[in-house]
């Protein structure tokens, strides 16, 4: 991986699927940490559950919450491409860009320290409460410290057609700025479709 400057910041156009997930995986956080606080220490077994199904997501691609949004009529910017038997959500996992490198670590921290906090200290909920409020602030607003510290070492952006390695793809119909393993559109190719889009007006 190449470093990097600049900021990076997901498309906040629509609700696609995984920046819901992003949203409600932020709420259960800190749903599920403030009833640890105030109610049952073991309530503290949601934030695991959810770091658990997290890290399934970044290793197998498969979320049972962006299944139940596909659902919903939810649709995604990272789905894999290959088509499944019941037309099931799947996140892409080809490589290891950005995006899915956020699933892969926030699920693990925020279990070791869901795990911490049953066993050491209920401080570690500070962790916890910070990552869920993080979460929603990411969904809402686009900008996640975190994505943004990957982008700066060099992990592919995907959900930010601005920065390569990342493009436009061809087939996608979900979004404009989608990307996925499709194959990226040349310049050319681009330039055409900007020109349809928004035809040059010459004024004399």
């Amino acid at each position: 991986m190449k470093l990097r400057s600049g900021v990076y910041i997901v498309p906040t156009n629509r609700w696609y699927i995984e920046r819901t997930v992003w949203l409600i995986a932020g709420i259960v956080l800190l749903v599920s940490t403030a009833l640890a606080l105030l109610v049952n220490p073991l309530c503290i077994l949601g934030v695991i559950a959810t770091g658990l199904v997290s890290i399934n997501v970044a290793f197998t691609g498969f979320c049972p919450v962006g299944n139940t949004l596909r659902l919903l009529g939810f649709t995604p910017m990272l789905g894999a491409p290959v088509k499944t038997k019941w037309n099931l959500y799947f996140m892409q996992t080809d490589r290891w860009y950005l995006e899915r490198r956020i699933y892969l670590f926030v699920g693990i921290n925020i279990s070791v320290a869901s795990i911490l906090t049953l066993t050491w200290t209920p401080w570690w909920t500070l962790f916890t409460l910070f990552v869920g409020g993080a979460m929603v602030w990411f969904a809402a607003t686009g900008f996640c410290v975190m994505a943004n510290g990957l982008y700066w070492l060099g992990a592919e952006p995907r959900l930010n057609p601005g920065h390569p390695p990342s493009e436009r793809c061809d087939e996608c119909d979900l979004s404009k700025v989608c990307v996925s393993a499709h194959g990226p559109k040349g310049a050319s190719a681009i330039l055409e479709q900007g020109l349809r889009d928004n035809p040059l007006r010459v004024i004399s």
